[in-house]
C-alpha cells in the first residue's frame, strides 16, 4: 500500500510504499481509509514537538480519519498514540475508538469537522461545570477550531459567544455562525463581563487578554474560568501574579490526559452526528494523500482544513 511517511521530523512525510498493516490484538480491525484530516495536532506529533508525541521514528501521521470496514460500513476512527496512523491507504483501528457514521455523509466534510469540534465539546462537557446562560469569549475564533467552538457553546446554551482573532474578514464571518460580537484581539477589555474563555491561542495573547478581562471586570468577585486548548500564539504565557490575585480565575486545561480517552470516546457518537448532519460549519479542501509533502508546507487560509484522501 502507499503511505504518507515520516522519516525525520525537519521534513515533511513523504508518499511512499510501505507494508500492509496488520491486526495483532483482539478487537483490532484493519480498515480502508477514506478521509484523514490535518491539524496543528498533526504536524506537531508529526514533528516530534508534542507533548504526546512517542518520537518514533518511521512514523505514519494522522490520530483520526473516516474508515471504511471489512462490511463497507463508513466509521469514524480515532487511534491511539501509534507510529501507524491514518494517512495511508489502509490502518487497523480499535473497534471501541470507531462510531459507525450514516449514510450518505460527505467522508470529506466529517473527517474535517470532527477534531476542531471535539476541543470545544470535550472542554466544555467534560473539563468544566458548564452550564446554559454562561458568556463565552473564544480567543482564537477564527481558525477551524474556534469557528467550530463558537458554534458548539451556542450548542450547548451559550447565552452570549464573543469571537476574537486576528483577522477582521474571518471575523466578520462569525455572525452567521452564532458569535454575539466579535473583537480584535488588542479589545479583550471588552469582553470583562463574559463567564468562560476557550482559548486557542495561548503565548502572550493569553497572559495581556488575562489582564485585561480581570482588570475591567464590573464584579471582579465573579468567576471567570479560562480553558488553555491550543498555544498558536506560543507555547508559554508570561501571566503576571496580578491576574491571578485581581479576580476570581479559574486556570484549567483541556485534551489528550487531562481529559481520559474514555471520556472522548464518550462524547463522539454525538459530536459524529453533528457534523454528519452538516450542523458544524467547516471550510473543508480535498487533496490527493499522493500530493500530501506539497500540501504539507503549502500556506493554508485560516480556517481551512486540508483532508486527504487516498
Amino acid at each position: 500500500m502507499h503511505a504518507a511517511v515520516v522519516t525525520s521530523f525537519d521534513n515533511p512525510p513523504r508518499y511512499t510504499e510501505r507494508p500492509d498493516p496488520v491486526a495483532t490484538r483482539p478487537g483490532e480491525l484493519v480498515v480502508d481509509v477514506v478521509a484523514a484530516a490535518l491539524y496543528q495536532l498533526v504536524r506537531s506529533r508529526a514533528d516530534g514537538s508534542h507533548y504526546t508525541s512517542a518520537r518514533t521514528l518511521p512514523l505514519v501521521p494522522g490520530v483520526d480519519a473516516v474508515v471504511r470496514d471489512a462490511d463497507g460500513r463508513l466509521r469514524y476512527a480515532v487511534l491511539d498514540d501509534t507510529p501507524d496512523g491514518t494517512m495511508a491507504d489502509r490502518t487497523v483501528v480499535e473497534a471501541d475508538r470507531t462510531v459507525p457514521l450514516p449514510d450518505g455523509v460527505d467522508p470529506v466534510v466529517v473527517a474535517a469537522a470532527m477534531n476542531p469540534a471535539m476541543s470545544s465539546w470535550v472542554a466544555l462537557r467534560r473539563r468544566i461545570d458548564f452550564r446554559p446562560g454562561s458568556r463565552v469569549l473564544v480567543l482564537g475564533a477564527t481558525g477551524a477550531a474556534g469557528r467550530i467552538a463558537v458554534q458548539v457553546a451556542k450548542r450547548f446554551g451559550a447565552a452570549q459567544v464573543v469571537g476574537a482573532g486576528r483577522d477582521a474578514g474571518r471575523l466578520a464571518g462569525l455572525a452567521a455562525l452564532g458569535a454575539d460580537r466579535t473583537l480584535a484581539l488588542d479589545e479583550l477589555a471588552q469582553a470583562a463581563d463574559v463567564d468562560v474563555v476557550l482559548d486557542y491561542l495561548w503565548g502572550d495573547v493569553a497572559a495581556r487578554g488575562m489582564v485585561d478581562v480581570l482588570t475591567h471586570r464590573a464584579d471582579r468577585r465573579a468567576p471567570l474560568t479560562w480553558v488553555e486548548i491550543g498555544s498558536m500564539a506560543g507555547a508559554t504565557a508570561p501571566v503576571p501574579g496580578a491576574a491571578l490575585r485581581a479576580g476570581r480565575l479559574e486556570l484549567v486545561g483541556s485534551g489528550f490526559g487531562s481529559v481520559s480517552v474514555r471520556d472522548f470516546a464518550a462524547e463522539l457518537p454525538a459530536i459524529a452526528e453533528a457534523a454528519s448532519r452538516g450542523e458544524l460549519a467547516v471550510d473543508a479542501r480535498a487533496v490527493p494523500l499522493a500530493d500530501v509533502e506539497r500540501a504539507w508546507t503549502e500556506p493554508v487560509a485560516a480556517g481551512e482544513r486540508i483532508v486527504f484522501v487516498p
